[in-house]
């Protein structure tokens, strides 16, 4: 599977203080966790939470990948989160909180090593937005972009509102930036814990937008994410239809065709194989 048809509709942050938590995660049809050190931990607890994240990732989740998000580099622990993390057992990804450079990117990786798990970015100020362009362009091993919705609705000072009118702007761009660096990019986490309904909004708002997944705050919210952001039955039948199409002699050669009633294009084709091969 290529990194932009790499399977991340649900990827569930849990704090990596809460042992409990974590053991349920192996249970879950998540497509991914995040073993949180940041937010989630106290600061008494950051280095026990540190080990903890470190011998849950070693003992796996099965087939969901294992990032491990780390606190920044310019607190007290990020700089001992991330060298922890060079070529520790289970992880798949250091998720990156606050990324405002490329600068900071780079310093992580330093830290990791070049032999060192990628890089996923939390995408959460104004200044990331403004510098997306500079970021997807960092190389450092960057896999992934995540929007923290929350802290940059917080810098903004905007109220988002169930439909999130004034974060959309934004949203769309992490989306072009990622999508022009080949990275995969994950909508930000609903708040509303029991809110089906918002949630179910988020999520199919998310998709319109582009992105390949959410991330989660709760278990109950991940067969709403992998509904939203997995291919439909109705997306799977257009392109096995458009797929058989191309395939037909009488497409030969042609970059254009008409199917039931439309024109498709091999443009068109190359996204009924993406979907195809989701």
């Amino acid at each position: 599977m290529t990194q932009q048809t790499l399977r991340r509709r649900s990827v569930l942050f849990m704090p990596a203080s809460n042992p409990r938590a974590m053991a349920k995660a192996r249970d879950l049809k998540c497509d991914a966790v995040i073993l949180d050190l940041e937010d989630a931990v106290a600061p008494e607890a950051k280095d026990e939470a540190r080990a903890a994240a470190l011998a849950a990732a070693e003992e796996g989740f099965g087939a969901r990948a294992c990032a491990v998000r780390i606190n920044a580099l310019d607190t007290s622990w990020g700089a001992a989160d991330a060298a922890a993390l060079a070529g520790a057992p289970g992880v798949a990804a250091v998720v990156v909180p606050k990324v405002a450079s490329a600068a900071e990117l780079s310093a992580v990786r330093a830290l990791l090593g070049a032999d060192g798990p990628p890089l996923w970015a939390m995408i959460e100020t104004c200044g990331a937005i403004l510098r997306l362009a500079e970021i997807v362009a960092a190389g450092a091993g960057l896999e992934l972009l995540i929007a923290g919705t929350n802290d940059l609705a917080k810098e903004m000072r905007c109220r988002p509102g169930a439909d999130r009118a004034p974060l959309v702007p934004a949203l769309a761009q992490m989306v072009i930036a990622a999508r022009s660096a080949g990275l995969v990019v994950l909508d930000g986490v609903c708040n509303a814990i029991g809110d089906e309904a918002r949630l179910t909004a988020e999520c199919a708002q998310g998709a319109m937008l582009g992105f390949d997944g959410k991330t989660l705050i709760h278990p109950g919210q991940i067969a709403a994410a992998n509904a939203a952001f997995g291919p439909s039955d109705e997306e799977l039948a257009w392109a096995r239809g458009v797929v058989a199409a191309f395939a037909a002699p009488e497409a030969a050669g042609k970059g254009a065709i008409r199917l039931d009633g439309a024109m498709v294009e091999r443009l068109h084709l190359a996204e009924a194989e993406r979907l195809l091969a989701y």
